[in-house]
C-alpha cells in the first residue's frame, strides 16, 4: 500500500493539484492523506507570556482564531465531498503549524513514509519566486520522496 500525501488550503491550485491525483495516480489501495497546513494565529496566553509585540487585543486575537478553525472546518468539508465524489477514501488532515505550512508538509511525508506528495502550483514568476519563495520549490527540494507538482491548464 502506497502513502499519498496531497497539499491542500482552499485555492483553485490545490483543488486541481488533488484532481490530477485522482485522474491520473490514484489506486484504491493507496492510504491518501489530504493535508492542509494551518498556521496558527497567536493565542492571548501565547502574547501574553512572550516578547512578541502585537496591537491586537487579545479578544481580536482569539476571534482571528476562531474565524482560522471555522475556514479548516469549511475546508476539511470541502474535501470530504470532492473526494466522495472521487471515489477516494481519503483521511483529510488538519496540521497546526508555528511557520510555513511546507515545512510541516515535507515532515508529516516523511512520518508516514509517504510515497509520494502531490502538490498545486501558483505558477508565479522567477522573479516572485526568487523573492517570495515558493511552497511547490520548497518541497520538491526537501522531501525524502517523489514529489509531483501541479500546474493549471492555461
Amino acid at each position: 500500500m502506497a502513502t499519498i500525501v496531497v497539499a491542500v488550503d482552499g485555492s483553485k491550485f490545490a483543488e486541481n493539484a488533488f484532481r490530477w491525483y485522482a485522474a491520473h495516480l490514484h489506486k484504491p489501495t493507496n492510504k491518501v492523506i489530504l493535508l492542509y497546513a494551518m498556521e496558527n494565529i497567536l493565542l492571548p496566553e501565547m502574547v501574553k507570556n512572550s516578547s512578541f509585540p502585537t496591537t491586537m487585543s487579545p479578544g481580536r486575537i482569539q476571534e482571528l482564531q476562531k474565524e482560522a478553525e471555522e475556514k479548516a472546518a469549511k475546508l476539511k468539508e470541502k474535501y470530504a465531498v470532492m473526494a466522495a465524489g472521487l471515489g477516494i477514501d481519503a483521511e483529510i488532515r488538519i496540521e497546526h503549524v508555528n511557520g510555513k505550512p511546507e515545512y510541516a508538509i515535507v515532515d508529516v511525508a516523511s512520518k508516514e513514509n509517504a510515497s509520494c506528495i502531490v502538490t498545486g502550483s501558483r505558477g508565479m514568476g522567477l522573479i516572485r519566486r526568487t523573492i517570495l519563495g515558493s511552497t511547490s520549490d520548497f518541497i520538491l527540494h526537501h522531501s525524502s520522496c517523489p514529489v509531483v507538482v501541479c500546474k493549471m491548464d492555461d
